[in-house]
Formats: C-alpha cells, sequence, structure tokens
C-alpha cells in the first residue's frame, strides 16, 4: 500500500496498545517505524526489472521483521524500562506494527516476499488497490484526531474500532473477489472458454469493479471488466501471451525474475524487432499497464535475439481514461472500449518533445 496508509496503519496500531502511556509519541513512534520496511526503495539494483523484483523483498520478510522487533524491544528495555507495560506487551505492539506492514502489502496485487529468504512465488492475495480511500481514509481521519486530543480512553476505543474497520474492509475485498471470479468463470465456461490459470484484481480506489485475466490453453488469455452491481453480461477481450517470444530468449536472468515474481503473468509482444514483457496483474487493463519493460532487440525478422539491460518501455497509465473506468462501477453502458485500448500495446510510444 501507499506510504500514507502503512504510517496510520502503524500509528493507529501502537496508538491502541500503547497511547495511554506514550500519547502523542506513542502515534508517532509508530508512524515512523511502519514505514521502515519501505526503505529499501533507496537500493539501486541496477535495472528496473531487478529493482520490482528485490523490492518488498528482505524488509519485508515476516522472519526479518520480527527479528528487528525483537532487537528493537531488547534495546528499549536497556535504554528505558517503563514501570506501565512489560516486554511481553512492548514486542507485540512492535512486531504487529511492522508485521502488518508487509501483510498489507500482500492484499495488493504487486507481490510480497513474506518468507525471504525463502523464495516461493510473491504473496499478492490481490484484494485492495494500492491506493484506497475507503480504507485510509476513516483510519486517517481517527489517527489525526486521536493525536488532537491526546491520550483518552474515547482516544483508544476510537483507534480500535478504525482498526476493526480496517480488517472488515480487507475481508470484504476477499469476498468481492471470489464473487467477481466465481461470476467470469460462469460465464466463460457458458461460452465453452476453458480456463487454465487466473488472476483477477479491483481497479482503482474501490473494490466494487474487478479486471480478472484468464489463461486459456492456446497461448492467450482473456480480459474481463466486471462491476460487483453488474446484472448483466461483460466486457471482455482475448488476446494471445506470445509464450513463443520468451522461449526464443535463453539465459536471461531478469526475464527468469520477472517470471518467477510474477508468477508468469506477462504478455509478450515484438514491436518493430524490440521484445516487451508486459506484467498482465498491473493497470486498468486492455492497453493500459503499470510496468511494461523492454528486455531485447534483434537486427530484423530471422535473427537471433539479443537480450540487452532492462528498460522501461514508455506507455500510457490511462490518467485519461480513469474517469470512465471509475463511472464504470455503477454504470456498464457504454461498456469501457477494451478492443480500442489494446492497440497502444503494439504502437510505438511517441518521443517526448
Amino acid at each position: 500500500m501507499d506510504s500514507l496508509t502503512q504510517a496510520v496503519l502503524g500509528a493507529g496500531i501502537q496508538g491502541a496498545m500503547l497511547g495511554r502511556y506514550g500519547g502523542r509519541k506513542a502515534l508517532a513512534a509508530g508512524a515512523l517505524l511502519a514505514t521502515l520496511p519501505d526503505l529499501d526503495v533507496l537500493i539501486d539494483y541496477g535495472d528496473p526489472v531487478s529493482g520490482m523484483i528485490n523490492h518488498r523483498g528482505f524488509s519485508h520478510s515476516i522472519f526479518v521483521l520480527t527479528a528487528l522487533a525483537l532487537a528493537l524491544t531488547v534495546l528499549f528495555r536497556v535504554w528505558r524500562r517503563s514501570p506501565h507495560y512489560g516486554a511481553g506487551r512492548l514486542f507485540l505492539t512492535l512486531w504487529l506494527v511492522l508485521i502488518t506492514h508487509p501483510l498489507l502489502d500482500a492484499f495488493t496485487s504487486y507481490g510480497t516476499q513474506l518468507l525471504w529468504p525463502l523464495t516461493p512465488t510473491p504473496t499478492s492475495w490481490s484484494s485492495i488497490f494500492i491506493i484506497d480511500p475507503f480504507f485510509t481514509v476513516p483510519l486517517f481521519l481517527t489517527v489525526a484526531a486521536a493525536f488532537i486530543v491526546g491520550p483518552s480512553t474515547k482516544a483508544r476505543i476510537a483507534l480500535c474500532w478504525a482498526l476493526g474497520w480496517c480488517a472488515t474492509y480487507l475481508a470484504l475485498s476477499v469476498g468481492a473477489k471470489s464473487l467477481i471470479e466465481t461470476q467470469v468463470r460462469q460465464d466463460l465456461a457458458a461460452n465453452g472458454v476453458v480456463v487454465t490459470a487466473m488472476f483477477s484484481t479491483p481497479e482503482p480506489f474501490n473494490i466494487l469493479l474487478w479486471r480478472v485475466v484468464a489463461k486459456i490453453d492456446d497461448d492467450s488469455y482473456v480480459e474481463t471488466v466486471r462491476s460487483v452491481l453488474d446484472t448483466g453480461p461483460s466486457e471482455s477481450i482475448r488476446r494471445p501471451l506470445n509464450n513463443h517470444l520468451a522461449s526464443a530468449l535463453p539465459g536471461s536472468t531478469q526475464l527468469a525474475g520477472l517470471q518467477w515474481f510474477t508468477d508468469n503473468w506477462l504478455r509478450y509482444d515484438e514491436i518493430e524487432n524490440q521484445l516487451i514483457v508486459t506484467d498482465l496483474r498491473m493497470g486498468l487493463g486492455g492497453g493500459f499497464y503499470s510496468f511494461r519493460f523492454h528486455i531485447a532487440r534483434r537486427t530484423g525478422p530471422g535473427s537471433d535475439w539479443v537480450a540487452i539491460t532492462p528498460a522501461y518501455w514508455p506507455s500510457q497509465r490511462g490518467t485519461a481514461e480513469l474517469p470512465a473506468v471509475l463511472k464504470r462501477i455503477w454504470q456498464s453502458t457504454p461498456p469501457l472500449p477494451l478492443a480500442s485500448w489494446e492497440q497502444n500495446m503494439t504502437k510505438i510510444p511517441p518521443a517526448k518533445p
């Protein structure tokens, strides 16, 4: 999630557990501690693909953060022993502030290495968008009010209620995800489409409108946009994955890492003898995706692909289309023009002035 959300979540937890004794300092300390795992963005891994697959790595490991919480507990107990609470309460507070950061990240579509240094596919429950005002705003307002009024029983109770809302909202997001996936599977099955794998993610700022990517066994995928409020059919588009292009590029460490990190939710396109790989998990869909990379080039048709140092492929993010996407939450007509948007996938982006 975004840094503001992580900060207010940490502040809310520490304020609820230690606010009676620490007051505003507990809120501030919780906010700072909760943002600590994201300092890994300051590490330069040399290229954007390596940076992507290493972000949310060691600094988001439940093992590393548990050890850090233990070390901080020992340090604080040596430095200043509180007469109000013991080491157990302090450790639990610090641990919750730290561990909820990667757990919340795991509810997004990016991918979080919860078990680092073990290397299973990064966790991506993908039931909440990276910025969701319905999750963040109530908690932010409660934390701000608690900071203004200072330590009080009512403030701590309010923080507990706000944290309860956050947990409830996450549960609702998982329920909405399950409902949408079931409906899309049924629709595709009714049309004779056999799904081999499915990934769904909410569209920006809500948990009502979803984008579902379903892999088909003929090296293609179906992308569907559907709202929880829909009563009729949803818009879909079927496009090739072009996995043969990836198999023509052996020995690319970055590509192998990207395939692992995304659980191979990738599409490949050849654009004027350049090999472009797209992460299908993040973006508005159609032709608008958050992460596209230029990973290889060749001199012409029939020649061998040569891996290059990966670079971001300039692509449109769909900022101008966002209002139409948000309107699609409650209004299914007109449908989103997925086929028109799809044309962006194979276009050379315009040169910057």
